[in-house]
């Protein structure tokens, strides 16, 4: 056993819900974030400012034919496995290799390919790196245990892992369709503390594909924790933080909510309220992307998830135009609420002494 261990250690393979939950869930997310989501933004600008560059065909591969944006968004599952790669600290010839394994998986997957990606690449990312420089032909040894035993996995493990995530990202879709109040609470405030704590919750909502309703209230309690973070710590943390917090991301705001845990009941009570609200006042569906349901106002990409949702159904014949409505909920759900309710819910805390000055400051 104390073979095992040292070998391990010697490896940098450490088996831990720190390694494997946070640091690849969180990696994978920013791969996503780098292919898939910026492939779809740079869609729609190309569509939206009809700019011709964005839009007209720059390759055709086996008949296909592919945008700049389309090009990224090909490339989610290898972006996502070399990203999971990057955080477990692998090797150069690991790490290239995941490339190869993240398309497979990505592909076997289908609409749940992330979680594929994510189970798949840390298992050939652990192997590749127990494999690499033990030989002293490691150049063909590596690629090809790491590459194997991708594939292998992939056409093995990923259809059905695919399939459960979609499975269960319809049953919670299903239900807050069903029941869109009780639901919208629940989804909202459980993706925004997923956002806020160090793991991610854009992988999360990618991998269940989270779109719809649920999507809507999903991007209710992210846009409730950032806005509500940012807005309700501008006394102490000024622009800089309203910035940070509020277009980067309220997880700044981890080492003090351990500190004092009180200061997380604003955010989560206004993801409460604006849930609901999302869900059942004004419909708020999230049919772009289902990584921007975990997204808030990073980057304000939550928003223009929701946007280029509407520009698709609107292409599909799902929906007429977009509305007033539509334009009042999206500012009210992402923006105004959080900014009015959480400070609101904050003073009233406040007032029960449970949170005092510079419990939320940034370092």
């Amino acid at each position: 056993m104390e073979k095992v261990k040292a070998f391990l250690k010697r490896k940098d393979i450490e088996i831990s819900l720190k390694r494997y939950g946070i640091d690849a869930l969180g990696a994978m997310a920013q791969g996503l974030f780098c292919s898939l989501l910026i492939g779809t933004i740079i869609n729609t600008i190309g569509t939206q400012f009809q700019i011709a560059f964005l839009t007209q065909t720059v390759a055709t591969v086996s008949g296909v034919d592919y945008t700049v944006g389309s090009l990224a968004t090909a490339m989610s599952g290898p972006a996502m496995a070399v990203a999971i790669g990057y955080a477990l600290h692998c090797p150069p010839l690991v790490l290239f290799s995941l490339i190869t394994v993240g398309f497979a998986a990505n592909a076997l997957g289908g609409a749940g390919g992330p979680l594929a990606v994510l189970f798949i690449a840390i298992l050939a990312s652990e192997i590749g790196k127990a494999v690499s420089k033990e030989t002293k032909i490691d150049i063909l040894v590596t690629p090809l245990v790491t590459i194997g035993v991708g594939i292998a996995l992939s056409a093995w493990w990923a259809p059905a892992l695919g399939s459960a995530a979609m499975k269960v990202g319809n049953l919670i879709m299903w239900a807050t369709n069903l029941q869109p109040f009780l639901m919208g609470i629940l989804v909202s405030v459980v993706v925004g503390i997923a956002l806020t704590l160090p793991i991610s919750s854009a992988a999360i909502c990618a991998a269940l594909g989270l779109t719809g309703l649920a999507g809507g209230a999903a991007v209710a309690g992210c846009c409730a924790q950032m806005v509500g973070f940012a807005v309700m710590s501008f006394p102490e943390n000024r622009w800089g933080g309203l910035v940070s917090q509020g277009v980067g991301t309220s997880m700044l705001q981890m080492g003090n909510i351990v500190k004092n845990p009180r200061i997380w009941i604003a955010p989560i009570l206004t993801s409460a309220i604006t849930g609901p609200i999302a869900t059942c006042v004004f419909h708020m569906e999230m049919n772009g992307t289902a990584v921007s349901s975990g997204m808030g106002t990073c980057g304000f990409v939550g928003p223009i998830g929701v946007y280029t949702g509407w520009m698709s159904d609107i292409a599909n014949g799902a929906k007429a135009a977009v509305t007033a409505s539509d334009w009042l909920g999206l500012v009210l759900i992402c923006f105004v609420l959080p900014a009015v309710l959480c400070p609101l819910i904050n003073l009233a805390v406040r007032k029960l002494g449970w949170v005092k000055d510079g419990d939320m400051k940034l370092d």
